[in-house]
């Protein structure tokens, strides 16, 4: 079983906190597939339980180049139905549009037919992991937390 942690990173925070994320997953005995938008397959949409996302602010959605992932992907749609996402975003400013991104990710993911999950209580218990730039102590163990949580979630569904 596998986890896609899937990113856009231009300034290399957003794939800092994506390799967080996927710790997390490994941690709960779960494959992680870390991509970036340039890496990313069909068949890593489709082999994967789980699609952990992950952008920059950018205009307060994610940015170009994971929409067109989604966009290129959605013939897949059919068969994404039932697994689980979740989100994450960087920004440059404490109030920047890091839970809107977030939600332009998780609108996509809906779509999808995937079953949507945030962060857990013991992280923020919201819609995702955000931080300012590179993400600091805190921010690296609520990704870690997302990470587990989608895995785990992934193994139950199985």
């Amino acid at each position: 079983m596998q986890v896609l942690v899937l990113y856009y990173s231009k300034g290399g925070n957003t794939k800092k906190l994506a390799k967080e994320v996927a710790k997390g997953v490994e941690s709960a005995g779960v494959k992680a597939v870390l991509k970036s938008t340039k890496e990313v397959t069909r068949e890593d949409f489709l082999g994967s339980a789980g699609i952990i996302a992950g952008s920059p602010v950018y205009f307060g959605v994610m940015a170009a180049d994971l929409k067109r992932v989604f966009d290129e992907f959605v013939g897949t749609r059919s068969k994404m139905e039932n697994k689980v996402g979740a989100a994450f975003a960087t920004g440059g400013h404490h109030t920047g549009g890091k839970e809107t991104t977030i939600m332009s990710i998780l609108q996509c993911m809906l779509i999808y037919g995937m079953i949507i999950v945030g962060d857990p209580m013991s992280a923020s218990g919201h819609y995702g992991v955000a931080c300012v730039g590179a993400p600091d102590e805190r921010t690296a163990s609520d990704a870690f937390k997302l990470g587990a949580r989608v895995a785990e979630l992934c193994k139950k569904l199985k």
